[in-house]
């Protein structure tokens, strides 16, 4: 009977703890944070008025096709004198921008190397958090639940485990190219493989009159329960303000 007691004790007192810490957490991440941040940064040349041309080029090759960037870093570029051209030959600068990852996550994005242009991707998804009501802890938890009674306010312990600490990144490589007085060469390697044991290797070099930049860029929003539809707006905004900032 002691044992017993003690069993629905430990209960109580775990209620009490995972409710507090989920109170906690939704108070403090009531507001949305965004951080962005390049992972190299960009010297441009100083430009005159009439070299103020640029040619904007965003793609997405992530699976939401709704996220959107050229139109805000056309509207950015153009509040700060750039006149946006269709055609890349006739502009002085060339942006281009590739979205690369739009992912949810449960740890903070911003907080770990995101890696620099062009390199390979890494991080985890949110997936496990999200499925912890089903995994063995989940079903202990229940277990837990039915044996303590509804007295045990077990049922404001299984709701405040629904609020989650959630982060949407955004991961984008840029390259911008600057025109130059002077011409230059510049050598590209490439490896092709076909199929698995044959590789060839290509160099190409060709005449330029470019001079050109790479960086990434990543943009994190946090908060309590967080949905992308909440986070797209100040995600885009961030994005928009860092890339543009190169000009």
């Amino acid at each position: 009977m002691v044992s017993y007691r003690k069993w629905i004790v430990v209960v109580l007192l775990a209620n009490l703890v995972m409710g507090c810490a989920a109170t906690q957490l939704a108070i403090s991440k009531r507001n949305l944070d965004v951080q962005t941040k390049l992972s190299d940064t960009i010297f441009l040349s100083p430009t005159s008025d009439r070299n103020k041309t640029v040619f904007i080029q965003v793609r997405n090759t992530t699976d939401k096709t709704d996220f959107d960037l050229a139109g805000p870093v056309r509207q950015s570029l153009q509040a700060k004198g750039y006149q946006v051209l269709n055609e890349p030959d006739n502009a002085w600068f060339i942006l281009q921008a590739n979205i690369l990852s739009i992912e949810k996550t449960s740890n903070n994005p911003a907080s770990s190397p995101f890696g620099s242009y062009g390199s390979a991707l890494g991080g985890a998804g949110i997936g496990a958090l999200a499925a912890s009501a089903g995994n063995a802890n989940g079903r202990q938890i229940a277990g837990t639940a039915l044996a303590a009674g509804a007295a045990s306010g077990i049922g404001e312990m299984l709701a405040n485990a629904l609020i989650k600490d959630v982060y949407f990144s955004v991961i984008t490589d840029v390259q911008i190219k600057e025109r130059s007085k002077n011409a230059s060469n510049v050598t590209t390697q490439s490896s092709l493989k076909n199929g698995k044991g044959t590789t060839t290797a290509v160099n190409n070099v060709e005449d330029s009159r470019y001079k050109v930049y790479q960086t990434r860029a990543l943009s994190v929003a946090n908060q309590a329960n967080l949905n992308l539809e909440e986070a797209e707006p100040m995600l885009q905004a961030g994005l928009t303000k860092v890339i543009s900032g190169i000009f």
